[in-house]
């Protein structure tokens, strides 16, 4: 039987690492800019935004990494017979 999502939206595409630095990087240099010199409010918004972001991006590619080592490593035991 298929199912079917009730909303009415498409799923968004997931950002890797590097999307997501490069997504901190312009929200950083927004901060920067010219324009929010004077409202440092929003220029201490978009700073926090980029660094959670970064943060983020850091946890995700170290997600990444142990996903594909556990994967290797299973792969081997099932080579050797061991799972």
């Amino acid at each position: 039987m298929v199912t079917h999502d009730s909303t009415s939206t498409s799923p968004a595409p997931q950002m890797g690492p590097d999307e997501m630095r490069g997504l901190a990087k312009r929200l950083r240099a927004r901060a920067q800019s010219v324009l929010l010199r004077h409202q440092p409010e929003q220029h201490r918004d978009l700073t926090t935004a980029a660094n959670l972001i970064e943060q983020l991006a850091d946890l995700a590619a170290e997600v990444l990494s142990s996903a594909a080592v556990i994967d290797r490593l299973a792969r081997l035991l099932r080579i050797a017979g061991g799972a």
